[in-house]
């Protein structure tokens, strides 16, 4: 290889002629300075290795270390405040647990089931065989277990809700039995004249008798059948001492044939007080009690509620048999 060289201070060109000899030295030449400056920075390294924080200092930027610092400083903080917001959350859903627990067991009283069927305080049983998925699983974090904790306090406020409303309709249903007349009014004697068509005692022709006939001697206590409102203590020209009782839901009962009445007008009676004794006043061949069930001044069959009572019936629906 010929190389020329020019130079404004010489007078001529020169040419160096290089064989492969020279091409060979000066190759050589530079490998061993790329080897010297490599284990340059090896040492240079391994001496600044022992001192890691004095080497991210020099190394990173200052602005860098503040930003993650304050970085993580940011995350202890959104962690911490949001655990407390989620423990004052646990807090109010163990109230509504409790709640509940007692809301259960008074529903659970008046429907009438028993503890041993279903008992608040014990953890259902639970169970089954492991199913395995090729769905990807993930770890719960913190934004899914937020959500999770808020569906649930939904679904306990809306369960109490619903329990509320139980309650309620159980408490009126419980009224609401406690106002139908299914107890006997008369406690001794016996039934001598039945609801419906017979032959009227007195012409002797097929008429309709509009309730029940319940022979005793005179004197003998009339309790009220229901608890309700008294509407009615007079003498009436075919019934005699006759007495009514308002039980709401446009239902009446009446007691005639009364030798003494200890009801006025306006007395709130409870089930099974002593509201007048039997006599045969009125219309009447002997000493009696004429008792009757009127639903919308529609008269009903008094049979089906006082059997209904000593057969521990379903009475709820008994006022809604009216024509």
């Amino acid at each position: 290889m010929q190389v020329i060289i020019m130079h404004s201070r010489l007078t001529q060109a020169k040419s160096v002629t290089l064989s492969s000899t020279h091409l060979l030295v000066f190759l050589a030449v530079f490998l061993l300075l790329a080897l010297l400056a490599s284990f340059s920075l090896i040492g240079l390294f391994s001496r600044f290795a022992d001192s890691e924080s004095a080497w991210v200092k020099n190394i990173l930027p200052q602005a860098m270390l503040v930003s993650s610092a304050g970085s993580l400083s940011g995350n202890d903080r959104y962690v911490k405040e949001n655990l407390a917001a989620m423990a004052v959350k646990i807090g109010e859903m163990q109230a509504q647990l409790i709640r509940l627990d007692a809301l259960g067991e008074r529903v659970q009283g008046l429907a009438g089931v028993k503890p041993e069927e279903f008992n608040f305080k014990e953890l259902p049983g639970r169970g089954g065989a492991e199913v395995l998925t090729d769905l990807p699983k993930s770890d719960l974090n913190l934004q899914d277990f937020q959500a999770s904790l808020d569906s649930l306090s939904k679904e306990l406020n809306y369960r109490s809700d619903y329990l509320n409303v139980v309650e309620s309709k159980l408490m009126s249903f419980k009224l609401q039995a406690k106002l139908l007349p299914t107890i006997v009014p008369v406690n001794v004697g016996y039934n001598a004249s039945t609801f419906g068509r017979r032959l009227d005692p007195f012409s002797g022709r097929t008429a309709f008798h509009e309730g029940l006939d319940f022979s005793a001697p005179t004197g003998t206590p009339i309790v009220a059948a229901a608890g309700g409102v008294v509407v009615s203590a007079e003498y009436h020209p075919e019934f005699g001492n006759m007495l009514e009782i308002d039980h709401g839901g446009d239902m009446l009962t009446r007691y005639a044939h009364a030798s003494k009445l200890l009801a006025k007008v306006g007395d709130i009676v409870k089930r099974g007080q002593h509201i007048a004794n039997i006599g045969s006043t009125g219309r009447s061949t002997g000493a009696h009690l004429h008792f009757e069930v009127r639903i919308k001044g529609v008269p009903q069959n008094p049979h089906k509620f006082l059997n209904a009572g000593s057969n521990g019936g379903d009475v709820s629906k008994l006022a809604a048999t009216a024509p």
